[in-house]
């Protein structure tokens, strides 16, 4: 069963020699770039060929959260004819040099309702962002802020690079707009995670020493139920 997730990579690898035989623009964006300015909505379809972007909303009283991360071997924005007005607060900058194939929505139009793949992609990639929006409203929402946190380190950290060690550049500032959450919350949350050994922090960065005891203080949406506590058939349970 798959769980949420914050990066998107490869969710279109295959395709790439599909991309690159069709009509497109190549292009180059360096790190801080906007991938399209501020208040346009989504005019342009980017196939990522290397680095990663940041894609986050930016609300009128000046704060942001962020909502994820594409990097290489997958399509963002997603495909779509409509304008939503949403996509004039929402914002895509590169954290590293970008090198992306370019389509106009018709060139992608095309390219879409040609090839069957293409579209069960897109449909697959749709279905998984919906599912990490959904978790984070109706699920994070509602925990406190030490679990948002675990949960948010297991998904960007274990999760995406199996249960060994893993490390991130990221900042404080990253992880309060991910998780919405106070500079207050978060250093104490830490704080506590760094007391028990299971993270250590430096300047712009993160590591996960001990997954096994992170997994443990995540939310079962999160990591999933082990075997002998999966739910039991009817009829099965004790009175």
């Amino acid at each position: 069963m798959l769980t949420p997730r914050y990066f998107f990579i490869q969710d279109f690898r295959p395709l790439e020699d599909y991309f690159l035989a069709n009509p497109h623009v190549r292009r180059q964006f360096a790190k801080g770039d906007y991938l399209w300015e501020p208040g346009e909505p989504f005019r342009r379809i980017h196939y990522i060929l290397s680095g990663l972007s940041q894609n986050y909303v930016e609300h009128e009283n000046g704060r942001r959260k962020i909502l994820s991360f594409h990097g290489c071997g997958t399509v963002f924005p997603g495909y779509h004819q409509q304008d939503f007005q949403i996509e004039r607060s929402i914002l895509t900058r590169a954290l590293s040099p970008m090198e992306v194939l370019e389509f106009t929505k018709d060139q992608f139009r095309r390219m879409f309702e040609q090839n069957g793949e293409l579209r069960a992609r897109v449909v697959e990639w749709f279905a998984t962002y919906t599912n990490l929006l959904l978790y984070d409203t109706a699920h994070q929402e509602y925990n406190s802020s030490f679990i948002k946190l675990c949960n948010l380190l297991y998904l960007l950290l274990v999760h995406r690079t199996g249960m060994g060690a893993a490390s991130m550049e990221i900042t404080q500032d990253d992880l309060s707009d991910l998780l919405g959450m106070s500079r207050v919350n978060l250093t104490r949350s830490l704080a506590r995670l760094r007391e028990e050994g299971i993270i250590q922090t430096r300047r712009k960065g993160i590591a996960v020493m001990r997954p096994d005891a992170l997994a443990r203080y995540c939310s079962v949406e999160t990591v999933g139920l082990p075997p002998e506590e999966s739910i039991p058939q009817k009829g099965t349970g004790s009175l």
